[in-house]
């Protein structure tokens, strides 16, 4: 919302500032007073086509004094927002997860190594009885990981809840 009151803000004469939003699932959108579904649908569409998440597209119209009509409105909505996709940067979201294993010092190094071969980061290193390296990698990759660790340390690599 804070981004659209900068749009209305930055265009106060415009007519409509019409957006749709598609974030972790959920879905927004406003026609912001042009006829029902010829706006906020049309860009929601072109977003889910394109198969985005995460994205806020917002179309700013001032009214020229010809009336598009249904049809006109739709299409204009929709090539406004695919021609700003054409040019635009795609970000990757990779949703991360935190591991921690705990291994004796001779394995430390085992693991050390495989963490600098894979996609993780080792986040936290903590020394007592034994070691704990807490690491952060692609969720998808946790499960897959806590095998890996099982098999190099040939079952003694533990897991301890993360907080």
């Amino acid at each position: 919302m804070a981004e659209l009151r900068l749009l209305r803000e930055a265009h106060p004469a415009a007519t409509h500032v019409c957006w749709a939003l598609l974030a972790g699932g959920q879905s927004g959108m406003s026609d912001d007073g042009e006829p029902s579904g010829t706006a906020g649908r049309p860009i929601l569409e072109v977003l889910r086509h394109h198969d985005l998440d995460g994205v806020l597209a917002a179309v700013v119209r001032y009214y020229g004094g010809v009336k598009l009509g249904a049809g006109g409105l739709v299409r204009a909505y929709t090539d406004a927002i695919a021609r700003a996709l054409q040019s635009a940067a795609r970000v990757e979201r990779i949703a991360l997860a935190r591991l921690t294993v705990e291994v004796g010092y001779p394995d430390e190094t085992r693991v050390r190594h495989w963490i600098e071969q894979t996609q993780a980061t080792l986040v936290e290193s903590a020394y007592a009885m034994t070691v704990r390296l807490t690491i952060e990698l692609p969720a998808t990759a946790a499960d897959a990981a806590r095998d890996t660790l099982r098999d190099i340390t040939q079952g003694r690599a533990g897991f301890p809840r993360h907080d």
